[in-house]
C-alpha cells in the first residue's frame, strides 16, 4: 500500500499579522500645568516655505519566499545572498540553453547534437539530504499530483530505518523509498553505467524518465560550483538526478526534429510529434554523450560527460573519514559505501509507463 499523500510543496509564506495579534501602545498622558512652549510666529515676509516631506523609503524585500522554480532558499541566508547576486533563476529550457552556449567549445564540430531534456524544478538541500532532494526533484516528473514535501521524504526514510538525518547510503533503500512514497516503478541498476547498461540508461533518458545516480563530487566553497563527478572514493558521496541527455550523432533522423534557431547544429524533438529514435553513439566514442543533471547544491542544470559520471559512480568505495569522526549518526548498510552505492543507480518510471 502506498502511504497517503502529503500536502503540496509550496515555499512557506509567513502569515499576515492581524489587528488582533498586534499590541497597541498608547502615548503617556501629558503632565498637568504644562508651560506654553509654542514659538512665536514670524512675520509672513520672513517665513520660509515649508519643504515637502521626504519620499518614503522603498518597502523591504520580501523574505521567506523562494524564487520561482527554486525551493529551499528561504532557510539558507548564504544561498539567498548568492541568488540575489546572480539574478533571477531562468526556466529550465533557458537554463539549459545558457549552459550549452557556455560550453559550446566542448562539443565536437564533426557531430550534430540532439537534446532530450525534461523540465525539473530545483531544490536546495539543508544538511546531508542530497539523495532525498534528488528523489524529490525526480518525483515532480513521476508523480506530479502527489507533491510529497521533502520533509515527508526525510521523515519516511528515518521511520523506515534508511536514514538517521536525511543521508542515504543505500541505492536499494532509496529504491524502496521511491516506490513507497511516489508509487513509481523502480529498476535497480547494478554493474555501473557502462557496458550493456549504457544503452539501457540512454534509452531511459530519451524517453523522458529520470535517473538517480550517486557519485563522489568535487567540492568548493562556491555554492554554485559545478559539484561535478570526480574520483575521490566516496569521501564526498553525493546524489544527482539526470533528466536529460545530449547526444552527438552523425546524422539527425528526418522525422520529428527541429534545429535550434540560436544554436546551429543543435536539434530538439518536436513537442507532441512522433520522432524516430536516433542511433546512439558508441561507448568508445569520447565526448559524444552528456548528461543534464541537477543536484541539491545548485539551482542550475549541470552538464557532465557520460563517461565521467560512469567512472565516478564506480569510485564509491569508502566512507568519508571526516564524517566518521564528526560525532553524528549515519545509517550505512552492511558492507559499507561500496555495498550500498558503488556501481549502482536507479531508473525511475511512472507506474503507468510501458517503457
Amino acid at each position: 500500500m502506498i502511504s497517503p499523500c502529503s500536502p503540496s510543496l509550496e515555499p512557506p509564506i509567513p502569515p499576515a499579522r492581524t489587528s488582533a495579534s498586534q499590541t497597541i501602545i498608547s502615548p503617556p498622558p501629558l503632565p498637568p500645568n504644562l508651560p506654553n512652549l509654542t514659538f512665536p510666529s514670524l512675520p509672513s515676509s520672513l517665513q520660509a516655505p515649508i519643504p515637502p516631506p521626504p519620499p518614503l523609503p522603498p518597502p523591504p524585500a520580501a523574505m521567506g519566499v523562494a524564487p520561482p522554480h527554486v525551493f529551499g532558499l528561504e532557510k539558507s541566508r548564504l544561498l539567498k545572498e548568492a541568488f540575489e547576486k546572480a539574478g533571477p533563476v531562468p526556466r529550465s529550457r533557458e537554463d539549459v540553453k545558457r549552459l550549452l552556449k557556455l560550453h559550446k567549445d566542448r562539443f565536437r564540430s564533426n557531430l550534430q547534437w540532439i537534446l532530450f531534456c525534461a523540465d525539473l524544478p530545483s531544490l536546495i538541500q539543508e544538511g546531508p539530504q542530497c539523495g532525498l532532494v534528488a528523489l524529490w526533484m525526480a518525483g515532480t516528473l513521476l508523480a506530479p499530483h502527489r507533491s510529497i514535501p521533502l520533509e515527508g521524504l526525510v521523515q519516511m526514510a528515518m521511520e523506515r530505518g534508511y536514514s538517521a538525518q536525511g543521508e542515504m547510503f543505500s541505492v536499494a533503500d532509496m529504491g524502496k523509498l521511491a516506490q513507497e512514497a511516489l508509487g513509481c516503478r523502480v529498476e535497480l541498476l547494478c554493474g555501473g553505467l557502462g557496458g550493456p547498461n549504457r544503452h539501457h540508461v540512454l534509452q531511459h533518458l530519451i524517453t523522458g524518465h529520470p535517473l538517480l545516480v550517486p557519485y563522489p563530487r568535487a567540492w568548493s566553497y562556491d555554492e554554485d560550483f559545478n559539484h561535478e563527478p570526480c574520483q575521490r572514493k566516496g569521501h564526498k558521496a553525493h546524489w544527482a538526478v539526470s533528466a536529460g541527455v545530449l547526444l552527438g550523432v552523425q546524422d539527425v533522423p528526418h522525422l520529428g526534429y527541429v534545429e535550434d534557431p540560436e544554436l546551429p547544429g543543435l536539434f530538439h524533438p518536436m513537442p507532441g510529434a512522433a520522432h524516430q529514435p536516433p542511433s546512439l553513439p558508441e561507448e568508445g566514442s569520447p565526448g559524444a554523450v552528456y548528461l543534464l543533471s541537477k543536484q541539491g547544491k545548485s539551482w542550475h542544470y549541470q552538464l557532465w560527460d557520460y563517461n565521467q559520471v560512469r567512472d565516478s559512480n564506480l569510485q564509491l568505495t569508502d566512507f568519508s573519514p571526516m564524517r566518521a569522526s564528526d560525532g553524528r549518526a549515519y545509517v550505512v548498510p552492511t558492507g559499507g559505501v561500496r555495498a550500498g552505492l558503488c556501481g549502482q543507480a536507479l531508473l525511475l518510471r511512472p507506474q503507468e509507463s510501458s517503457h
